[in-house]
């Protein structure tokens, strides 16, 4: 029990719950007595007020349970409680055991350097659990700690590259309790979520660029995907999914063609034919004018819509998943997937690029799409525009989950690219539970 509400108050800080640390973790055994109830209360009330389930409803009270039944049945029921509790813990004893003093060696390090701070580099990801061969720290920069350094970038989502720059330095120099923190924050959020979300849904966490297909509470298909810039967000949203699109066309929105296609057509005029796009005016008129022209134009007002063709210049691919929503964003291909390659993937003007779109579109077409004739039938012609509609929609889910352990019972970390987060602030007394 006193990890639980460890977790709460890493989350939610508060002085009560801070005060129940005091006594779960002295030595008293009346005061735990005493308080127990209430510290029983405050957990079941908790996850209850977020409509998450417990079993601590359906035990029978007529039989008194132990305390360790009792402990048990106010846990949330979700597969990575356990995970997530062990790595808190782990991360709370670090705290304990170190200073964590920021490193700072003022430049980039690589293989091969020489440089004081790599000890305490090395010591670092040795604790961490990124660097398990057992090597002495020196001072040099050595095979075996790149061999860590890069483990230790993979579970930032930072790119592998063992070159130990301001992105590695920055998590690095993270504090456990701060990562502790970051990850009771995600898996809190996260079990709320899920607790209400059905059991068919397509759900994307943003700072984690990845995609999650759920059918029957079973995972069906991952894939990466991009994301909007940070001027650029892709929202945090829920919907539904009515509609899936073969060989869409793309009107470009009206800031986006302010912002980026008229520097293009200023600077090139041939840039409106190249990339094939079609100009109507506001009467839906289609313009036609030289490259000069074009030119002259994209230095104006330029009263004029841009529309895209289908083919392998549009800028949605092949195909694009529709859901209703005031932002005008929704899931889509690329032309350019050599960019999910990039470890750091928050490249988009809002809307969401699917990796692995084949398949998702596989799924659809077997699971929802109603016309599977015509389906059928356009998977070879690249230039006709189609949409179809579903037997029923599909929920979909935009998330910001930075923190998980994944099915490895490895925690990964990735950056806050939105600055959405607020990491609070613990109590005086909280701080004091901590240095137990």
């Amino acid at each position: 029990m006193t990890q639980h509400v460890q977790l709460l108050q890493l989350a939610y800080p508060s002085a009560r719950r801070a005060h129940y640390l005091d006594i779960l973790q002295g030595q008293s055994y009346a005061d735990k007595l005493e308080f127990q109830d209430e510290i029983i209360n405050d957990i079941v009330s908790f996850w209850s007020e977020r409509q998450v389930s417990l079993p601590y409803h359906q035990l029978n009270f007529h039989h008194v349970p132990s305390t360790q039944v009792i402990a048990m049945a106010v846990e949330p029921q979700v597969e990575d409680y356990l995970a997530v509790q062990n790595a808190i813990r782990k991360l709370l004893w670090l705290q304990q055991q170190s200073s964590w003093a920021a490193i700072e060696p003022g430049g980039l390090l690589r293989q091969g350097d020489s440089h004081k701070t790599i000890k305490a580099i090395t010591q670092r990801l040795q604790l961490l659990g990124d660097l398990v061969t057992e090597i002495e720290a020196e001072s040099v920069y050595s095979t075996e700690l790149m061999l860590g350094v890069q483990q230790f970038q993979a579970r930032h989502g930072l790119k592998t590259d063992g070159v130990i720059g301001p992105k590695t330095l920055y998590w690095l120099n993270r504090t456990p309790y701060q990562k502790a923190q970051l990850l009771a924050q995600s898996f809190i959020e996260k079990t709320i979520y899920l607790a209400s979300i059905g059991d068919r849904y397509l759900l994307v966490n943003i700072p984690a660029y990845k995609l999650h297909l759920v059918d029957n509470n079973q995972l069906v298909l991952t894939s990466r995907v991009i994301v909007g810039k940070a001027y650029r967000q892709t929202p945090v949203f829920q919907g539904e999914i009515s509609n899936i699109v073969i060989n869409p066309t793309w009107t470009v929105p009206r800031k986006l063609l302010r912002r980026d296609l008229l520097p293009k057509i200023r600077k090139d005029g041939n840039y409106v034919v190249d990339e094939q796009f079609d100009v109507y005016d506001y009467s839906g008129n289609r313009v036609a004018k030289e490259a000069e022209q074009w030119q002259q134009e994209a230095s104006g007002r330029f009263p004029y819509r841009l529309v895209q063709r289908p083919g392998k210049h549009n800028a949605l691919g092949r195909y694009k998943i529709h859901f209703q929503n005031d932002l005008n964003v929704y899931l889509h291909d690329t032309p350019t997937p050599e960019l999910f390659n990039e470890p750091q993937r928050a490249l988009s003007s809002g809307c969401v690029r699917v990796e692995s779109i084949q398949e998702l579109a596989n799924w659809f077409a077997d699971n929802l799409v109603e016309d599977q004739r015509t389906w059928q039938r356009l998977q070879s012609d690249y230039e006709t525009t189609q949409w179809f509609s579903l037997k029923q929609k599909l929920p979909v889910h935009f998330v910001y989950w930075p923190a998980w352990v994944n099915d490895q019972h490895v925690v990964q970390y990735r950056d806050d690219i939105y600055r959405k987060l607020v990491t609070p602030v613990p109590t005086k007394i909280a701080q004091n539970s901590l240095a137990r």
